[in-house]
């Protein structure tokens, strides 16, 4: 029996006041925010914290809950699927990118010009939260 996947993944502020998006293998060329899958026994903060050090070597502070969202069978996934993604916002001390074989690039962008980027929809609706909560 297939049941859903649940994924975590960050928006991460660096020191300069940037966000950080990546290109990822599995969404089709689009940008979005680093992240994977929750592990057995893993809480959802420290999957999001493993993630990131593993696909980018950054580690993350101030890390909140922002948002969840749900990819059933998305086309923008490079496989059918069925995905729950908790996002989350966070800050790092570095901007020195170590990515691994899932990134295909990356950029360090101001908030404002993020939706600039042809993101996948799931990081548009973050990114939108994110210039919502920084304006209020």
């Amino acid at each position: 029996m297939q049941r859903p996947v649940v994924c975590v993944g960050a928006l991460v502020w660096g020191p300069s006041g940037r966000v950080l998006l990546v290109r990822s293998t599995k969404w089709g060329g689009r940008w979005g925010v680093p992240g994977g899958k929750v592990d057995w026994g893993e809480t959802l903060a420290d999957a999001v914290q493993r993630e990131l050090h593993e696909e980018t070597g950054l580690r993350l502070r101030g890390l909140r809950q922002a948002q969840m969202q749900e990819a059933v069978l998305s086309p923008e996934f490079h496989k059918p699927a069925h995905l729950l993604l908790v996002d989350f916002f966070a800050h790092t001390d570095s901007e020195a990118v170590t990515p691994n074989e899932e990134i295909a690039e990356w950029s360090w962008t101001e908030l404002a010009q993020a939706q600039a980027y042809p993101l996948n929809s799931y990081t548009r609706t973050l990114i939108d939260l994110a210039r919502r909560t920084e304006e209020a």
